[in-house]
């Protein structure tokens, strides 16, 4: 009811700053003179540094600067790779006359979502509830103090001067209406996704999960994979979930959804055909058109997803997607410390010189023909250059609609030679892409997304046992090991040109708490499973709410937010809540640690009811739902060929295991007693409870999956 009342009261306030249509005009732009913003590390705020807005990065200083001088403030959150976001810039903040409003009315403060999640969560709140939807860039107007007054995503130059204009004059003639309406939309922010503590007793059945997934189903398009309806994000973590829920319970239609999804994926124009790699979305239903931007953490996540749809159905197209995805990765966004960047940008420079979208990967005929020569009707076939895979103007984003083996079938050649062509028209149009303008990469480092690269090359190596992927993982680990994490286990949240500033938030603890679990199960080195349970202890002391049994987004040390948000949702990126639930699941059953258990199962009881209500919307938490409702099991591996055993495990799709091992004696809970010298035995358990110990990896899958 709270919110209802919010949203009908911003319907009426945004009366007061109706808008209006777009000014084609231009007016001078002058990029000469640098403002605050030319001290910041994030290459989204320094792609501002020139604006003639005064722009200024989020601190303590600029926000007692705001009180003092009573001036409303503008927060204009975005990122590097947001095409939006520059399209605003260019026609608002790169103009002279918009800039002098802002400069003169307002403080104006630049975010880069990515860095600060915090705030972004705040004003996301914010914009949503007055507005019923959000996205980048967003752009809040608040009160000195930091409480929301007005927001919105993109808007044109026209429509953003009449709403600075309106704004600036109604907090001149009327404060105490801005006010008054500050204090309740603040009101609205806090009281949104509020997660209370549930004290039953539920029992998470497998009877009601498959009530669930009914309801889930309804979501999905069978037919050309995902979700339905437009635009289309991959959402690794529900399919995932899905792959892990069709596996254990037989579900047929499942399984074969899953193939279906991975395989559009593949070959749509989502996937980069050439360089690999995949884009953050389709603005399409049949995952043609992408836009463009390429993300770190989509990537990893999909390399993931792929590994482990490979090791249940042995598809040849998962592998090579795996492959390339991690090729494209090495080549754009690793970095020399074993650490990787963030993002390529949805835009470059077109040869005329103008920023574009797309103009990196799409291709016209006459290029095609010109570098294909007598291959290029062949090739036009397979990647659909005619009007199933035509873009706009005389563009072709590259497209696959028949399996290899339909067009081999239609087309005379051989398999052999099919791919030896495959592979050279990659390697000519690779060549060719790379002399282009090329894209700008985003060269901050997030710890949160880098342990989720760490956890896909784990899932990459332990599926296709190449040890470059595992060196890889282990690279990854030592960095945040050695420049994220602090000497009191908290952890930083960035880093760039050797400094890492901001803190870590919730996210950063659980994907590394649970990247680090994953390297000691590809690796039984149990450095990996202490650092795991010091980031745990950690974050319980200082994000836990004891009163909902949840974690806070931000730590109890951070300041200067209007609000403490939790963050419960699984999207994109599975929320870090369903995450450390899962961990704490994970290092309960490692550490006997019944406190942890306790807390994932009362934490999986809190959002039950969402769950039932909108399934979509946590996926990851499905997961450890299946950890209640399915069998469950612990597998210890003990004597000098652990190594072996566990490679011979990991040739099985076994999704509901827990793994841990030594080649000698092991004080580890789940190892004690189990070690006999010159023997290596696996060990089936269920909480501590074992089955008899086999010395094959396959008697212990039967022993599973029975």
């Amino acid at each position: 009811m709270r919110c209802n009342n919010i949203i009908g009261s911003v319907t009426l306030f945004f009366m007061v700053v109706s808008c209006s249509q777009q000014n084609k005009s231009n007016d001078t732009i002058n990029l000469k003179k640098s403002n605050d913003l030319i001290n910041e590390t994030s290459p989204y705020l320094l792609q501002h540094a020139y604006n003639p807005v005064d722009w200024k990065p989020w601190n303590d200083a600029v926000l007692t600067l705001a009180k003092k001088q009573d001036k409303l403030i503008v927060i204009s959150i975005g990122y590097s790779a947001c095409h939006w976001c520059h399209v605003m810039e260019e026609e608002s903040f790169q103009n002279d006359s918009v800039a002098a409003l802002m400069n003169q009315n307002f403080i104006s403060i630049k975010v880069d979502r990515e860095e600060r999640p915090d705030i972004d969560q705040i004003y996301m709140s914010a914009v949503q509830l007055m507005t019923g939807s959000g996205g980048w860039p967003l752009n809040c107007i608040t009160l000195p103090d930091g409480r929301p007054v007005f927001g919105g995503t993109y808007f044109t130059k026209q429509q953003w001067t009449k709403i600075l204009q309106d704004m600036s004059r109604l907090y001149k003639e009327d404060p105490d209406k801005v006010i008054a309406y500050a204090k309740k939309l603040t009101e609205g922010i806090k009281n949104t996704n509020l997660v209370e503590i549930n004290n039953e007793d539920l029992p998470f059945k497998k009877e009601q999960l498959k009530r669930i997934v009914k309801d889930y189903k309804t979501t999905l398009d069978f037919k050309d994979g995902g979700q339905k309806n437009a635009p289309k994000f991959p959402m690794p973590a529900n399919l995932s979930f899905l792959l892990r829920y069709s596996f254990q319970n037989s579900d047929k239609e499942l399984q074969q959804y899953i193939t279906t999804s991975l395989t559009k994926l593949a070959n749509g124009g989502i996937y980069d055909q050439i360089g690999g790699g995949f884009s953050r979305y389709s603005v399409d239903e049949r995952w043609h058109v992408p836009h463009f931007e390429k993300m770190l953490y989509d990537n990893a996540q999909l390399v993931s997803l792929y590994s482990k749809a490979y090791q249940f159905t042995k598809n040849e197209i998962f592998k090579t997607v795996v492959e390339e995805t991690l090729d494209f990765i090495e080549a754009e966004f690793e970095q020399q410390d074993g650490a990787f960047y963030s993002s390529l940008d949805a835009d470059s420079k077109n040869t005329e010189g103008e920023l574009q979208e797309g103009s990196y990967y799409v291709w016209t005929q006459d290029e095609l023909k010109s570098l294909l020569a007598e291959d290029f009707n062949l090739f036009k076939t397979y990647y659909n250059i005619n009007a199933i895979g035509k873009w706009e103007k005389d563009n072709y984003i590259l497209f696959k609609t028949k399996t290899d083996k339909a067009f081999l079938d239609t087309n005379n050649i051989t398999h052999v030679e099919f791919v030896s062509k495959v592979k050279l028209w990659k390697s000519k149009l690779l060549k060719i892409r790379n002399e282009r303008n090329l894209p700008r990469t985003d060269d901050k480092t997030l710890t949160s997304w880098n342990a989720l690269m760490l956890e896909a090359y784990v899932d990459a190596y332990r599926v296709f046992g190449k040890k470059i992927y595992l060196d890889k993982a282990i690279k990854i680990a030592e960095f945040i090991k050695e420049h994220q994490i602090k000497q009191d286990n908290s952890l930083f949240h960035n880093y760039k040109d050797g400094k890492s500033t901001i803190d870590g938030f919730s996210e950063d603890y659980a994907h590394t708490i649970s990247a680090y679990i994953e390297l000691y199960q590809a690796t039984f080195n149990e450095q990996w499973l202490k650092l795991a349970n010091d980031l745990m202890h950690y974050v319980t002391t200082h994000f836990f709410n004891k009163e909902t049994g949840m974690f806070y987004f931000t730590s109890s040390t951070a300041t200067n937010l209007i609000a403490r948000k939790t963050e419960v949702l699984d999207n994109v990126i599975s929320s870090s809540n369903s995450v450390l639930a899962n961990c704490l699941f994970k290092l309960g059953h490692y550490n006997a640690n019944k406190d942890y258990l306790n807390k994932a199962k009362q934490m999986l009881s809190n959002v039950n009811n969402d769950i039932e209500k909108a399934p979509t919307g946590y996926s990851n938490w499905l997961n450890l739902y299946l950890n209640y409702s399915n069998p469950y099991y612990e597998v210890a591996i003990s004597g000098k060929d652990a190594y072996t055993k566990l490679r011979e495990l990991d040739a099985f799709y076994i999704p509901n295991i827990l793994i841990s091992g030594s080649t000698t004696a092991s004080n580890t809970p789940l190892l004690q007693n189990k070690y006999i010298e010159d023997e290596t035995y696996l060990y089936v358990c269920t909480n501590g409870t074992c089955k008899l110990p086999v010395t094959h990896a396959l008697k212990a899958k039967e022993q599973i999956l029975k």
